[in-house]
This record gives structure tokens, C-alpha cells and sequence, in this order.
């Protein structure tokens, strides 16, 4: 009998795959629908909507200039103006100009999809990456825990192969939910542009780019996957995945932002991992240091900046990815089974 197939029958078989697996579809479903009655399609009548609300609040600002100005001239007459109430010439108090209020800020949300749907492949690939790990982690750290990993060595000694046929079962399973949940994904917010937004401009290069997107998520979400089921396998235990993970998170990012932003440190931002998975999936974080503003000509502040890219990413996750599976194959082979 293949091990490799019938790991795989057991991955399916599990409750908490499929209860994680539903669950992430859940929340993922909740988010298109949140989405989907949130957004509107413009069509003219929402237009001519906006216009009525953009002429009314330009006339109420003319009124309340016109009211002021007459308050500035009466007060400046009976010499009871106090100090900094109005301004020295009352003639300096103008109504804005009516092209100074734009009808585009009274229409409704709408989902553009060349414009939006880039942003909802960060939580897809986020919810992917959760699932992963969860799962990785629960499908090695119960062999362990009841003992099924030492009777499974009983039948295959070869304790890397069994680890590694283990781990593409994992991959492949969570492979099979990640492509068509995509691909779901992306019919999905067609659909909520196509009926509450714009489907218009998108090109050749657009679906380019949302598709490599696409896969640099799956790939976060694979790489996550992976490093679970390391964690646990390390810990013969789930808990030491989801253990070293809140515990990362909790006590080394938040505690390790607060202790940067209190020393001051330029850039706090690049030393914490969520600015990495981010610039990973949208290709480039720009982080900014307002404490060193540069005056331009203009009077403009311009911060420095550092720009975090997917592939300083990359090269993190590899490293990563190769240190906890490569400590967690050499654990399996030189640790005591029994």
C-alpha cells in the first residue's frame, strides 16, 4: 500500500482538517458578502445624486462664509472683535469656489476591481496561511501524541521518508483546497463588480498581476503550512506550533514593537514579520520616519523612507523555511523514538 496516498486518506478523513477547512471557507464567504452589500454600482441617477449633495453643501458653505463675514464686519465696527476671532480684513473671508466641492465625495462605495480587487488578495492569502499552519501542525503533532507516529515506524523505518511523505500529503491536500478556493475568490468579486461596481479597464497585464499575486499567496500559505508542521514535529506535540507561534507573535512582535517604538529606532516596522508577508504579497512596503523630516521648496515635509521588497521577503521565508524543516528532519533522525 502507498504511504503517500493513504496519508492523504487520512488527512481528508480527519474532523479538525475538514472543521478548519470549512471554517476558513466560512470566513472567507462572510468577506465577499460583507463586500458585495457594502458597495453599490454607480449609474447615472447616483451620479445626479451626487451632484444635488455636492451643489447643497457648497451653497450651506456660502451661507456660513456669508454669515461669518457679517459677524467679522459687525464685531470689527462695534470694536468688540477679541483677539484672533477673525481675521485682520473681513474681505479675506470667501466662500470656496463651486469647482472646490467634488461630486466623486458624496457617491457611494463601489467596487472597481482593478482598482480593490488587489487588496482582498492579502486576507485570502492570510486565511490560506492560517488553515495551513493549523492543520500541519494538528496532522503531525497527533501522530505524536498518540503514539500513531511509533507504530507508523514499526511498518516504514525510514524515519525522513515517513516525515517527508507525510509533509507532501500535507502540501498536496492543502493545494487542493487553496486552487479552486482562488479561484472561487476570484469569480466571486467578478461577480461583486460586475453587479456593485466596475469591471472596466482590466487588461491582459491586470490579470497578470492579480494571478502571480495569486500564487505568491499559495505560496505563503505552503511555506506556513510547512513551518507548523515542523514546529510540531520538533515538539512531538500541536501545542508546540501553536505554542511558539503565540508566542512569537505576542511576546516578540507586539513586545518587540512597543521596545523599538520607545528606543526610537528608525524604521521600528523592519524588524517585525507581518511587514514582510505583506510586502511579499504586494510586492513592495514603503516604511517612513517623520522624525527626520525634510523641508522641500515648497514648505513640503518629506519623511525618509525604506523600502521593504518581495524579494527581501523571499529570501527571510527560505531561510526560515529551511532552518525549521531542516532542524525538524534532523530531530526525526537522531531523536529516540519510543
Amino acid at each position: 500500500m502507498s504511504l503517500y496516498r493513504t496519508e492523504l486518506r487520512r488527512l481528508a478523513k480527519r474532523r479538525f482538517t475538514r472543521w478548519m477547512g470549512l471554517l476558513g471557507l466560512l470566513v472567507l464567504a462572510a468577506v465577499v458578502v460583507g463586500v458585495f452589500f457594502t458597495n453599490e454600482k454607480i449609474d447615472a441617477s447616483a451620479l445626479a445624486k451626487a451632484e444635488r449633495a455636492a451643489e447643497q453643501q457648497w451653497q450651506q458653505d456660502v451661507r456660513h462664509n456669508t454669515q461669518y463675514r457679517a459677524e467679522c464686519e459687525k464685531a470689527k465696527a462695534a470694536g468688540t472683535a477679541q483677539a484672533g476671532e477673525f481675521p485682520d480684513d473681513c474681505a479675506m473671508i470667501q466662500p470656496p469656489p463651486r469647482d472646490a466641492i467634488q461630486a466623486d465625495w458624496f457617491l457611494p462605495s463601489t467596487f472597481d476591481f482593478r482598482e480593490n480587487f488587489g487588496d482582498t488578495l492579502l486576507p485570502l492569502a492570510a486565511i490560506l496561511a492560517l488553515v495551513g499552519f493549523v492543520v500541519g501542525a494538528s496532522f503531525v503533532g497527533a501522530e505524536w501524541n498518540t503514539g500513531g507516529m511509533m507504530n507508523l515506524l514499526l511498518w516504514r523505518p525510514k524515519r525522513l521518508t515517513v516525515l517527508l511523505t507525510k509533509l507532501a500529503a500535507l502540501l498536496t491536500g492543502l493545494v487542493a483546497l487553496a486552487v479552486p478556493t482562488t479561484a472561487l475568490w476570484f469569480g466571486s468579486f467578478w461577480l461583486v463588480a460586475t453587479f456593485r461596481g466596475s469591471t472596466a479597464k482590466m487588461t491582459s497585464g491586470a490579470w497578470q498581476s492579480f494571478a502571480l499575486t495569486g500564487l505568491r499567496g499559495l505560496v505563503l500559505a505552503l511555506v506556513t503550512a510547512t513551518i507548523g508542521f515542523a514546529l510540531a514535529s520538533l515538539g512531538r506535540h500541536t501545542a508546540m506550533a501553536l505554542g511558539g507561534v503565540i508566542a512569537l507573535m505576542v511576546v516578540g512582535q507586539f513586545g518587540l514593537g512597543i521596545l523599538l517604538a520607545m528606543a526610537g529606532v528608525r524604521f521600528a516596522e523592519a524588524w517585525l514579520l507581518p511587514t514582510y508577508a505583506v510586502a511579499w504579497m504586494q510586492k513592495k512596503v514603503t516604511l517612513e520616519d517623520w522624525n527626520t523630516c525634510q523641508a522641500t521648496y515648497f514648505g513640503e515635509c518629506k519623511p525618509d523612507t525604506l523600502d521593504i521588497t518581495w524579494q527581501q521577503s523571499s529570501v527571510m521565508m527560505a531561510v526560515g523555511f529551511v532552518v525549521i524543516l531542516g532542524a525538524a528532519l534532523w530531530a526525526m533522525r537522531r531523536r529516540d523514538i519510543s
